[in-house]
């Protein structure tokens, strides 16, 4: 029986398996590459670099902002798939006036994962390895649960300097966090990606900070200086492990239990 499933923006979608799709989410590209769906992909971002030896051969279209309409017109798909943090709602516009089919996602925690693989295995007649990859993100989740991570701490993500950004409270990173009991502060400024300055008071409540690898591209000069500046562990971390979720997350999981591990010995 063949299955409809809605997308985020509750849109039902029939089962093609002869879809042209072109995805504007790096994250979802490589996931589609996963479920074995790469052949199907007419056009990526320049953002869209895993798995690189799949992505080579797929033309790209411009960024996740800055598509380049002309490009994908010329490329016929039939699918467009889009996230409602990464895509901008007039561009999305512009494209569902000529592509008929476009599949919206909007995953906000680790297991909203399960949703997506599922969704994109429907959608894309890719239900079986969509199930297989479901069954290991469940597995590797249920081994984080189940391993050590020490008492609960309050960390800062940092993703930007000049000025200064983090990820807030209300965001896949956040909840990334929270698997292995680490939480974000809450700021001021009520952004999902808040600006905010290094007041005693703030410092005053973390227990460390996280310097991600994207989009801004900290290193262990940035780590170093800030650590000596406001005197707490600051650590560089893996953001596509952090952020990306579809088939990267799967290895986040383990990333994250990782630096959970790497965590208990540096408790006293």
């Amino acid at each position: 029986m063949l299955m409809h499933m809605p997308d985020a923006a509750g849109v039902h979608h029939a089962p093609d398996p002869q879809a042209r799709i072109v995805s504007l989410v790096p994250s979802i590209t490589e996931l589609l590459c996963e479920l074995g769906l790469a052949g199907q992909l007419v056009g990526r971002t320049g953002f869209c670099i895993h798995p690189a030896p799949l992505v080579a051969a797929i033309p790209k279209v411009g960024g996740t902002k800055d598509v380049n309409l002309d490009r994908i017109r010329q490329l016929a798909p039939t699918h467009l798939v889009v996230n409602i943090d990464e895509n901008e709602k007039p561009t999305v516009a512009a494209l569902a006036k000529f592509i008929p089919h476009i599949v919206v996602t909007h995953p906000l925690a680790p297991r909203d994962n399960l949703a997506l693989a599922r969704l994109m295995g429907a959608v894309f007649c890719a239900d079986t390895a969509a199930a297989a990859w479901c069954e290991q993100f469940e597995a590797q989740h249920a081994a984080l649960r189940a391993a050590p991570k020490g008492p609960p701490q309050t960390m800062l993500y940092c993703i930007w300097q000049d000025p200064w950004m983090s990820a807030s409270q209300d965001t896949y990173i956040a909840r990334m966090m929270a698997e292995i009991g680490w939480s974000v502060p809450q700021l001021a400024d009520p952004a999902r990606y808040p600006r905010f300055d290094w007041a005693p008071e703030l410092i005053g409540r973390i227990d460390g900070v996280l310097l991600s690898s994207e989009p801004y591209r900290f290193t262990s000069v940035h780590a170093c200086a800030l650590e000596q500046r406001i005197g707490k562990p600051v650590w560089l971390v893996d953001g596509e492990m952090m952020s990306w979720y579809g088939s990267r997350a799967l290895a986040g999981l383990r990333y994250l239990g990782q630096l959970a591990q790497e965590n208990l010995t540096r408790l006293p």
